[in-house]
């Protein structure tokens, strides 16, 4: 797999799952999309990815987390920074690659490990069917 992670089946579907899809998901959407994984499992394989940095985990205030794959060649998250945007109509959570969250300093003592720049509204799909 990667990161140290040995590939199991399990992981191979998760991985292969959020890799496909292109955008954050939730657990509940993950086991809608991997009908022969339970919660547990998927639960289990998402948080062994979150140890290795293979995923981060987004709150987009919709109550759920969102996981996605990192993209950091640097091997944190924190290198993988970039905006989300979260559609308060459809509820979905969109990754806006070409905007990269800027540097942020934190006070002394404070030791920083991951941003998170999500942006509320409506996406494009949404505000067209509501002209």
């Amino acid at each position: 797999m990667q990161k140290g992670v040995k590939p199991t089946a399990n992981r191979i579907l998760v991985f292969r799952s959020l890799r496909g899809k292109g955008h954050p998901m939730c657990l509940s959407e993950l086991e809608t999309e991997l009908e022969t994984l339970d919660k547990s499992s998927i639960f289990r394989v998402l948080t062994l990815f979150l140890e290795h940095d293979i995923v981060h985990a987004v709150e987009d205030g919709s109550g759920s987390l969102k996981y996605e794959l990192c993209n950091s060649s640097e091997g944190h998250p924190a290198f993988d920074g970039h905006v989300h945007f979260f559609c308060e109509n459809c509820h979905r959570t969109f990754c806006i690659e070409d905007i990269p969250i800027p540097p942020v300093s934190v006070p002394d003592g404070y030791h920083a490990h991951f941003v998170n720049y999500m942006i509320n509204g409506i996406c494009p799909d949404c505000s067209r069917s509501h002209r």
